[in-house]
């Protein structure tokens, strides 16, 4: 029993010794998180006032947000009673063990910084990399995220996209819309280039400049191929070309210009 007795009476002093010291370590953190959030909400306020880059912007709000809450929880532990050289030691060596287990986070980092310093893309354009596309929704601390046309959302490393070929479709001003329409062998190639131009000089959304190009491009099995290029602003290129497919389709039927399918012709001898 005196055993017993002496380990409550350790406990107790323990809990007298240390309880004032947790419970304002817990009031301490509660209280620190949300001054982190109302400064990180503060930081994101202030720069929406400037020009900075919505990609930097989010990426520096992230990198705040962490650090903040890095140094409240070692301030914490320091109130507790823990030394914080000690745990810091340990902390170092803890960190060089998860950085090498970690080395693809870390690379996602760098990935991130080199995409905020080379600027192959920001907030809101539309890009392919990575074996993935779709729109920039947010840059982040180790991913990227983007949003498709059918509103999937897609979280992209950032060292697996800044390692990749990257192709940024809303960089410049316009594009380049190319078309393929194919006619019979028999049908007028004249009268279906006249049609062509028709068209695209009906529609006020095709540039003059670059001219637009039509040409035959190809002799295929069963088709004429003309090959067609005309130049939009960005954000018509796919109105431009669903309504310029089915304007050409109609009007071909309309003018007897033929839109041949595959077919093959088989020829029978009779044996001799």
């Amino acid at each position: 029993m005196p055993d017993i007795q002496s380990y409550i009476t350790y406990v107790v002093d323990l809990a007298v010794k240390y309880a004032p010291k947790l419970a304002t370590a817990l009031v301490v953190l509660f209280v620190g998180l949300w001054i982190v959030r109302v400064i990180a909400k503060g930081f994101v306020k202030a720069t929406n006032k400037t020009e900075m880059d919505k990609s930097l912007q989010k990426f520096l709000s992230s990198l705040l947000n962490m650090g903040l809450k890095a140094m409240l929880i070692i301030s914490v532990i320091q109130m507790v009673g823990i030394e914080t050289t000690s745990f810091v030691a340990v902390l170092g060596a803890a960190g060089l063990a998860v950085g090498l287990a970690l080395q693809g986070s870390l690379a996602n980092f760098a990935g991130g910084v080199l995409i905020l310093i080379f600027k192959p893309f920001k907030v809101g354009e539309y890009i392919e990399g990575a074996g993935v596309s779709g729109t920039v929704d947010a840059i982040e601390v180790l991913a990227t995220t983007l949003k498709t046309p059918d509103n999937k959302v897609i979280f992209v490393p950032n060292g697996a996209l800044a390692g990749s070929t990257i192709v940024n479709y809303s960089r410049e001003a316009t594009r380049r819309v190319d078309f393929t329409f194919g006619i019979g062998y028999n049908d007028d190639l004249q009268k279906a280039r006249q049609v062509l131009m028709r068209l695209i000089e009906k529609d006020t959304r095709i540039l003059k400049d670059p001219a637009p190009f039509v040409a035959v491009g190809n002799l295929g099995d069963s088709t004429v191929d003309f090959t067609v290029r005309v130049w939009v602003n960005a954000p018509d290129y796919w109105a431009v070309y669903f309504d310029m497919t089915e304007r050409v389709k109609e009007t071909f039927d309309a003018e007897g210009i033929s839109i041949p399918y595959p077919q093959m012709d088989v020829h029978q001898f009779k044996g001799e």
